[in-house]
């Protein structure tokens, strides 16, 4: 059974691009309501990405770590899911 990592890439790219907002927001205006609109999105999305993480077949003990680093941890974990097996 081959496992899709089609969700588990486009909640990296949420997870990365509400990461983005909310830091850009927080350096210039600081508009509260952007905050409370996209502090949950990125929230949501970062669980996601720890738990697709954790329930996909074959991910090893790096692999579920870096699903922790908030951000870009979604990004890296595709990296490392797409790279060869190093044998």
């Amino acid at each position: 059974m081959e496992t899709t990592t089609r969700p588990l890439r486009i909640a990296a790219a949420v997870e990365l691009a509400s990461l983005i907002v909310l830091l850009s927001n927080l350096a210039t205006a600081h508009w509260p309501a952007v905050s409370s609109a996209m502090g949950p999105v990125h929230g949501c999305a970062y669980l996601f990405v720890i738990i697709a993480t954790v329930r996909r077949p074959g991910a090893g003990g790096q692999v579920k770590l870096l699903s922790l680093i908030p951000g870009i941890g979604g990004l890296l974990v595709l990296r490392r899911l797409s790279a060869p097996a190093r044998g």
